[in-house]
């Protein structure tokens, strides 16, 4: 069986070594760093299947992290900040993070969240999700085998969530999804406080796919409903 290596990030020491313990009697293997710069490296020196970041590290804050990890690798990140405003919330979840814990946090429920990104992830990285066949629509072309899309041809780089709200919506042309269902589906756990978070991942897809610049949008929001995609 693979071992799972799961990246803590995070300056203070105690916050660290109780995340650690409560990870490692799940059986993960953990890797500590206390700055920014550790964190890059150690996702670029082994394979981290999961990373929990702290924002304000010495070196580098935990946004740089994500967007240099978001630059070669797919694995879910979760940020553990001190931060609570929405607009650090919403700044996270943009810039790529998969899920966003505010301290004093439990860690019982920290660890429901990482083992439900791995679940996530480890189903995405079998075999299987090879077998999904690639989208079109309109000069938008959705590749899950190499999980990236592509507009007139052009790459366009989206986060691990916003592929797969793309692909769920693409591949039910016309079905109405409602923010409960898009978060129960790509996040795969109960929905909690989840409309604001489908609701920024929405806004930032539509934006690199070029829905203000076009007339036909691909995503069209019903309002009261959900959102639901164009042909």
């Amino acid at each position: 069986m693979k071992r799972i290596t799961i990246l803590i990030a995070e300056d203070e020491a105690e916050i660290a070594d109780l995340i650690a313990l409560h990870l490692q009697k799940e059986g993960y293997h953990i890797v500590k760093v206390a700055d920014g710069q550790a964190a890059v490296q150690a996702v670029q020196s082994q394979p981290i299947d999961l990373a929990i970041l702290d924002i304000m590290m010495p070196k580098m804050d935990g946004y740089e992290v994500t967007r240099r990890i978001r630059e070669q690798h797919h694995l879910p990140i979760i940020f553990l900040s001190a931060r609570t405003s929405d607009f650090d919330k919403i700044t996270g979840l943009v810039m790529g993070a998969d899920d966003y814990m505010t301290k004093p946090f439990n860690p019982m429920e920290l660890v429901a969240r990482v083992n439900s990104q791995l679940r996530r992830s480890l189903q995405f990285s079998q075999p299987a999700a090879a077998h999904k066949p690639v989208l079109e629509a309109g000069g938008l072309k959705i590749m899950p085998d190499q999980h990236s899309v592509t507009l007139y041809g052009e790459v366009i780089e989206l986060t691990p969530k916003e592929f797969d709200i793309l692909y769920l919506l693409a591949s039910h042309p016309k079905q109405v999804f409602s923010a409960e269902s898009i978060f129960q589906q790509v996040w795969g756990e109960a929905y909690y406080e989840g409309g604001n978070t489908v609701m920024v991942h929405i806004r930032t897809l539509r934006k690199k796919i070029g829905e203000d610049l076009d007339k036909n949008k691909y995503i069209k929001t019903i309002w009261g409903v959900g959102y639901t995609f164009n042909e």
